[in-house]
């Protein structure tokens, strides 16, 4: 053997041992891939976009994307707020590498909060919100973003003023408002909307399966444009699910917890958009939301006549969400860990 090829042979034995020493692969990627398969779904790409400080959207999408591609045929890649030594950390504001897998998006399911991201990677959103291809957005998505004023793409900042609530209200339908629901205190139940019963996104779901220790956020009445409030968030007394309901203005009207609607890019293409404000680690633990989502996706590509009477949301391996909060994320999980 040659000196050059003994040099390659130690080098490549070399980073095997650093490898297994560390329990990392060197090279873990920064994001995480399910492959799908047969299904529905099959040969459809969904990116899911994670990033928030507070409700566990690492969790719920990392579930999500689990089940899309292992019930539904679904291939899903999972992205997520890294920090600089390679974990998952939501604190991070300004950085998801990974967005570049956008360009070969079907649909994209959003949960990002209070982002102020590199114009590279802001980039990828921008242009995939603008190809008029379909968003899927989860909660805290209605404030996606917060840029200076001075920033690129400072228009897509949750109080624009240049392009009325950003990317929130212009696109998904609200921007941040409030908490109409008393934040940790008041747990919300979902109530169909009045003659939206039939609607494909609904199928499998009745009043009550939707349930969440979140609580409703305010929206403006009526919503923009072209939306159609199909849940409604009955605001609870506590925390549990059989509560009773708060009496007063609160539930008088209620507020629309999940709704659709259209986005037309500036190039006149029109993607569809489904929104919920719900979505915490501790929400997907409920299998109405789940089949909500998923059939969310489903309607977002087209494919609502294949919405089936009763969606598969078994959840995939083992799902143990932490309680919303600040500061209350798994420290040191590194995407490959969540395979």
């Amino acid at each position: 053997m040659t000196s050059t090829l003994w040099k390659l042979a130690l080098l490549i034995v070399g980073s095997a041992i650093v490898s297994g020493a560390s329990g990392q692969a060197v090279a873990d990627d920064p994001w995480v891939v399910f492959a799908g398969g047969d299904g529905p779904g099959k040969g459809i790409h969904v990116v899911l976009v994670s990033g928030d400080e507070e409700y566990r959207s690492e969790e719920t999408l990392t579930q999500l994307g689990k089940i899309l591609a292992t019930h539904h045929g679904f291939r899903c890649t999972v992205l997520y707020a890294i920090d600089e030594d390679g974990t998952i950390n939501p604190t991070r504001t300004d950085n998801i590498p990974g967005l570049e897998a956008l360009q070969t998006a079907d649909l994209m399911v959003i949960f990002t909060r209070f982002r102020n991201l590199p114009d590279d990677q802001m980039k990828q959103i921008v242009d995939y919100i603008e190809s008029g291809r379909p968003i899927v957005g989860l909660r805290t998505a209605t404030h996606a973003f917060n840029a200076p004023d001075d920033a690129t793409y400072a228009r897509y900042s949750w109080q624009s003023k240049t392009w009325d609530g950003g990317f929130g209200r212009q696109v998904l339908g609200e921007t941040w408002v409030a908490h109409h629901g008393n934040h940790g205190v008041e747990s919300t139940r979902g109530v169909l909307a009045p003659g939206k019963q039939d609607h494909p996104l609904l199928r499998g779901i009745q009043d009550g399966d939707i349930y969440g220790p979140t609580d409703v956020y305010t929206v403006t009445i009526p919503l923009p444009g072209d939306s159609q409030p199909l849940v409604l968030g009955q605001v609870l007394e506590g925390m549990d699910p059989q509560d009773k309901p708060v009496a007063g203005a609160k539930n008088d009207p209620m507020m629309p917890i999940a709704w659709t609607k259209s986005y037309t890019s500036a190039a006149g293409k029109q993607a569809r958009i489904f929104t919920t404000t719900m979505g915490s680690g501790q929400d997907f633990s409920s299998a109405g939301l789940r089949r909500l989502l998923v059939n969310a996706c489903y309607w977002a590509v087209g494919l609502e006549a294949q919405i089936p009477a009763q969606s598969n949301v078994d959840i995939v391996g083992t799902y143990d969400p932490l309680p919303m909060g600040f500061g209350k994320h798994r420290p040191g999980v590194r995407p490959a860990d969540l395979k």
